[in-house]
């Protein structure tokens, strides 16, 4: 009875912070884990500093748009568009801007987790090989019959489960491999290394933490999930267990690395490449743990990517958002067409994956100018426009934004 008990206030637990787990699993992907892994196995924990501004920044963000959306009763590009003299104009360009970033990110996540789940098969089957092409079709059955027939509250319990067998494999792979807590220790002092991508890594860092896509995203998971504005507190903590999970699972990743492989002298070029290089170090086990855990990373992404054209196109036009219509059934058929990309491609996935992180960067500054201009009219927000202490965040934000916008142009220069 009393693990009964113990259970059902868990499960309130994370059913209060549905949006948050929902943006977990958007943020924490295959791409993160990617990020996160070469920059700990390059730079030790010399870039941590980025992670730790990334994720308070996201939680600046994210309580500032799900404000505006509980005060107005309005999603994120409707504001921008009823609010601003050209906000058409900057609402589409966001729109065009997100799809193309999400479209690059869906062909690298896809092509990463088959070919995670390839290598774990040839693991499992002695050298049993099977074409990424039907690993492909069958995840995308299953998602296509969850996309077809669900709904938000069926995708926030798949999610809730993924990102926990997610956590738990990162943590489990944390304790298993037993990294060097010294040279993670020593590893924390903030540096900008003066060597070849280190600027990339530091925009793709912030790409996939703090993504513009997360705060529009945020805006219409908020609304979804019915909240109104006696839930502001609320929606402060969920943003708040949000950004501290990402934080905490991405330090993992990092923290793996650098104790890891950066001790060792060896880089990482390719995802599939952390089963081979942790193997030796973890075992079997450690391996097949990692590719259930990455596996789990890539298809929590995979659940909003595939949503965030339907759900752009309502928010733009402030109308319900139900994905059974007939416009939204096919932008997430388009959208599943795209999972299948990297078989036909030459690019391999993980290039992809940075590409599209550092894209999401150049995004963040048109994402938190105007919600810095929102979250202070006073005609919207009544009461509710941000105190002193919110605008200096939110300001220190929009530098931020800049400067990492300029770190992944000049790495593509």
């Amino acid at each position: 009875m009393k693990n009964k008990t113990v259970s059902k206030k868990i499960l309130l637990a994370l059913s209060a912070v549905g949006p948050g787990l929902f943006l977990i699993g958007y943020n924490i992907g295959t791409g993160s884990v990617t990020t996160m892994a070469k920059t700990g196995a390059e730079h030790g924990m010399g870039l941590f500093w980025a992670l730790i501004l990334s994720c308070i920044f996201t939680y600046i963000l994210m309580v500032a748009y799900g404000k505006v959306t509980l005060v107005s009763g309005k999603t994120a590009l409707f504001n921008f568009k009823s609010e601003f003299k050209y906000g058409w104009v900057l609402s589409l360009y966001i729109i065009i801007a997100l799809i193309i970033g999400e479209l690059l990110a869906l062909i690298g996540v896809m092509g990463i987790v088959a070919d995670l789940v390839q290598e774990g098969i040839r693991l499992a089957f002695d050298g049993l090989i099977v074409n990424t092409f039907y690993i492909i079709l069958a995840f995308v059955t299953v998602l296509a019959f969850f996309l077809w027939y669900g709904r938000y509250q069926t995708f926030e319990k798949a999610l809730t489960i993924l990102v926990i067998l997610m956590g738990l494999s990162f943590v489990v792979v944390f304790f298993m491999v037993k990294p060097s807590m010294s040279v993670i220790a020593e590893g924390m002092v903030p540096s900008i290394p003066d060597t070849p991508g280190a600027l990339g890594l530091i925009a793709a860092i912030t790409g996939t933490t703090c993504s513009a896509a997360v705060f529009i995203m945020r805006s219409t998971v908020v609304a979804e999930k019915g909240w109104g504005i006696k839930n502001l507190k609320q929606e402060k903590k969920d943003a708040g267990v949000s950004a501290s999970m990402m934080l905490l699972l991405s330090g993992a990743i990092m923290a793996v690395a650098a104790g890891t492989l950066y001790v060792s002298g060896q880089t990482l070029e390719d995802t599939v490449e952390m089963i081979y290089l942790f193997e030796p170090i973890g075992g079997k086990v450690a391996a097949f743990i990692l590719i259930i855990g990455i596996a789990g990373a890539g298809l929590s992404t995979v659940f909003p990517i595939v949503l965030i054209a339907p759900w752009l196109v309502s928010d733009y036009r402030g109308t319900p958002r139900n994905i059974h219509s007939t416009l939204s059934r096919v932008l997430i058929f388009i959208a599943l067409l795209f999972t299948f990309g990297s078989v036909f491609l030459e690019e391999r996935p993980p290039a992809l994956m940075v590409f599209s992180q550092a894209f999401q960067a150049c995004i963040l500054p048109a994402v938190a100018i105007p919600i810095f201009i929102l979250i202070n009219k006073k005609k919207l927000m009544r009461e509710h426009t941000a105190k002193t202490r919110w605008n200096i965040g939110i300001i220190a934000v929009i530098l931020f934004s800049l400067l990492t916008s300029y770190f992944a142009i000049a790495e593509f220069l």
